[in-house]
């Protein structure tokens, strides 16, 4: 089955619609916006010629990514590629393997520190791809992670995606306003089309068919507009840097008033998902044997194209997640995915389909081997790419046989809702995508990253993006070890201590491997709806299960810690100052549970040997003191991009200006510029709490930020203490006057306008301030940190 790979890699070789075929220009403009002192030490050059224009799919097995970084006689470091890509992997070899720096999440671009004089390579170094894809996004993660991003934040995630040679990125930015285009062409009226959108922090689940509508008030067109604008840029930006956008088609998901305007179309009803309203879910879904979703597809392909330019024929296009068909007849099956290609090739002949593969494991019941089969038999293999979105967990490319042939991706899911406890499968990621590229019957074609929301845990996603260049194993040890040297550039000579507490971390946080127990980033209870019971050992892909000793992580910490008292410079390292937070930040997260548990049993009257309520009402102040603590830790720790709700609420509302909100007729600017920001901080707060209207899946998206603590989780715990020492509760846990009185602050909190909630502000704090935080917060829990 491995001659079946040519199917795979016959998608787009993308290249500039603008600026022609591919070029070094691409990258040498990434040189000047992060290496501006080194703009004239680098030379590149493309070893394979290039077409003169957009290259689109063909049978031709697209090559592996290859680089040579040598010394040029002028001086130079030179760069030679068969890509772009290519070109932006080979310079980052060379900076992170000499010159000790690179590009990081949160923490920035760290590449202008790379020491005046450039090291000569020793010989010529030869660096290859062992997958033709590296693919990077969650249709998800526009929502967890990417919300409110401005073109500041998108460039630096383009570059971070380029130096780390990911070539197949999604590009959903932009959708709404190409949809809303095709919907008035069809006949739709503005007020169906509002009432199908939804808000900007719930867009993804629009765009799976999960939910219609929004709450709190219409998608504004503004928004759209806005979007619309940045999807250009960043497409252009992905295409510049030799990526293949993987870009938006129609789904099939449509306004329910399609039969007032269609009354012959075959539409169904989709299943109710998670619990919604039916208001908000069962979206209705228009059969892709009716011949008007051809004409819909090729309205909106032609639309797309027209404004991004003619850049890709990889079309993402997910109908059925976690939203069961209508049938589960094969014929049923086979026939809605065979019309589907059929409506894609119809507006682009070369259009190949990708699938996020998260359905056959999340609905596994429904979708058994004869109905996937069935389902992806509907169309060649030479035309479709399947994600198996879970890889490092819940494979599922073992029980469909490759997907019956088709080509797909092995990818890193790791993180649910943008949850941020430290947490990791090192082991897996390392090894188990080299065993699948070795099987004899696979058809994988690249590696990459699906995380629901990329926020922590970095270095689990460098790894694997590293891992596709590497044909055996990463050795960790080593990959760790030269992480530490690069995060941390600036000493001459890093203290010993930051490399023992990352190997330590490595050995055990980082190398989680009962996945039956938790099988992705761990979260705090403090972030979940307190009661006496039902928190802990929670396991899946939401665990509160703590998979290794916790004394282990506070001797990391100690090591860490203890590394600027070797090298106080390291208080003046944004890495540095970063990783320290988010360490204690996971000791103190630790720290709580065996206080809530000695709580819970003190205050539990039915406990006749441990009842006591004098250490009840101790320990539930320590509970709460914990949390104030932990509040003012990261508000000090001058990372505010990832550790404070005043950031993510900011985000939101500056997505609003006086020019791109204009007054009605009965309304003044001013007026609608606020009551547009307030709908966007209610979608902002909304989404990291009751997730949805009446907290249909709460604290999913639950952030252990600075802010968030102090506003909402240390209230509710603070009124779980007050009645739990006041109040009976039954054996499961049950209190009824204690939920009544938590649901009715929850709903009171999404409403709140910036500024008005305790420790809703943030400020870049100094290195000093978090060293006087840590010191503080150590000393007044020397039980915590030993």
């Amino acid at each position: 089955m491995r001659s079946l790979i040519t199917y795979a890699v016959s998608a787009v070789f993308a290249v500039s619609a603008l600026c022609g075929a591919q070029s070094t220009a691409g990258i040498e403009a990434l040189v000047h916006r992060r290496l501006s002192n080194h703009a004239n030490d680098f030379t590149f050059s493309l070893s394979t010629p290039t077409p003169a224009s957009y290259a689109a799919p063909n049978t031709t097995a697209k090559q592996n990514d290859e680089y040579t970084v040598s010394n040029a006689a002028n001086g130079t470091i030179h760069i030679s590629g068969n890509s772009p890509t290519a070109l932006a992997s080979g310079l980052r070899w060379y900076l992170t393997t000499y010159a000790h720096v690179d590009i990081y999440w949160f923490v920035g671009s760290r590449l202008h520190l790379a020491p005046q004089h450039l090291s000569p390579v020793n010989g010529t170094y030869h660096g290859s791809s062992i997958v033709p894809w590296r693919y990077h996004f969650n249709t998800v993660t526009f929502s967890y992670s990417a919300a409110f991003w401005t073109w500041d934040d998108w460039e630096l995630e383009l570059d971070w995606l380029a130096l780390r040679g990911v070539n197949l990125p999604l590009a959903w930015n932009g959708y709404e306003k190409i949809l809303i285009d095709v919907f008035r062409e069809a006949g739709f009226s503005d007020a169906e089309i509002a009432s199908f959108l939804s808000g900007p922090a719930f867009q993804a689940w629009n765009r799976f068919g999960n939910i219609q509508g929004s709450w709190g008030g219409d998608l504004p067109m503004s928004w759209v507009d806005g979007q619309f604008a940045l999807a250009k840029q960043i497409v252009a930006r992905m295409v510049e840097l030799g990526m293949t956008p993987v870009l938006p088609a129609f789904t099939g998901f449509v306004p329910d008033m399609i039969g007032r305007h269609y009354p012959n179309a075959s539409f169904v009803n989709g299943s109710q998902w998670s619990g919604f309203p039916l208001q908000h879910t069962n979206v209705t879904f228009l059969e892709p044997f009716d011949p008007l979703f051809t004409t819909l597809q090729t309205s909106f392909l032609d639309k797309q194209a027209s404004a991004f330019g003619n850049v890709s024929s990889i079309y993402t296009l997910d109908q059925y997640n976690e939203n069961n068909p209508y049938s589960g007849d094969l014929g049923y099956l086979r026939n809605v995915t065979s019309n589907t290609i059929a409506s894609l090739k119809a507006a682009d002949p070369n259009a190949i389909w990708m699938l996020q593969g998260w359905l056959f494991y999340s609905s596994a019941t429904f979708w058994t081997n004869d109905r996937i089969e069935a389902y992806l038999g509907g169309v060649e293999n030479s035309d479709m790419i399947i994600l198996d979105l879970f890889s490092e967990s819940q494979p599922q490319w073992q029980r469909t046989n490759s997907y019956y042939g088709k080509p797909w991706i092995w990818c890193e899911l790791h993180d649910y809702g943008g949850n941020q406890g430290l947490y990791g499968q090192v082991e897996n990621v390392t090894i188990n995508p080299i065993e699948a590229l070795a099987n004899a019957t696979s058809t994988m074609v690249g590696m990459g990253l699906t995380m629901e929301g990329q926020e922590g845990n970095e270095i689990m996603y460098d790894i694997l993006l590293d891992q596709a260049w590497s044909s055996t194993p990463l050795n960790t040890a080593t990959y760790f070890h030269d992480w530490v040297t690069a995060r941390y550039h600036g000493p001459a000579t890093l203290p010993a201590g930051l490399y023992s507490a990352w190997d330590s971390m490595r050995k055990t946080v980082y190398n989680n491997t009962q996945i039956s127990i938790a099988n992705a980033v761990t979260k705090s209870i403090f972030e979940l709806a307190p009661n006496t019971t039902g928190l802990l050992n929670r396991t899946g892909h939401h665990p509160t299960t703590i998979q290794y000793d916790p004394a282990v992580l506070v001797q990391a910490w100690k090591s860490f810690y203890g590394a600027a008292a070797q090298e106080p410079s390291l208080w003046d390292n944004p890495a540095y100052t970063f990783d320290l937070t988010d360490i204690t930040r996971q000791v103190m997260a630790n720290a709580f549970y065996p206080l809530y548990t000695t709580f819970v049993t003190a205050a539990n009257s039915s406990l006749n040997a441990t009842y006591s309520p004098t250490q009840a009402t101790k320990t539930g102040q320590q509970l709460l003191t914990l949390l104030s603590d932990l509040d003012a830790l990261l508000t000090a720790s001058g990372h505010p991009e990832h550790f404070n709700l005043a950031y993510w609420i900011a985000q939101a509302r500056a997505w609003v200006s006086p020019s791109n909100t204009p007054a009605t007729s009965n309304t003044s600017s001013s007026s609608i510029i606020t009551q547009t920001a307030d709908f966007y901080e209610y979608n902002a707060r909304n989404q990291i709490t009751l997730w949805g209207p009446t907290g249909e899946i709460s604290d999913y998206a639950s952030k252990p930020w600075a802010g968030l603590i102090s506003s909402y989780y240390l209230p509710r715990w603070s009124m779980f203490v007050e009645y739990t020492l006041n109040s009976s509760t039954a054996a499961n846990g049950g209190n009824a006057a204690l939920s009544s009185s938590l649901l009715a602050f929850e709903e009171g909190w999404q409403t709140g306008i910036w500024g008005e909630a305790a420790g809703e502000s943030y400020a870049m704090a100094s290195g000093n301030e978090l060293q006087r935080v840590v010191a503080r917060v150590v000393g007044d829990w020397p039980g915590v940190f030993g």
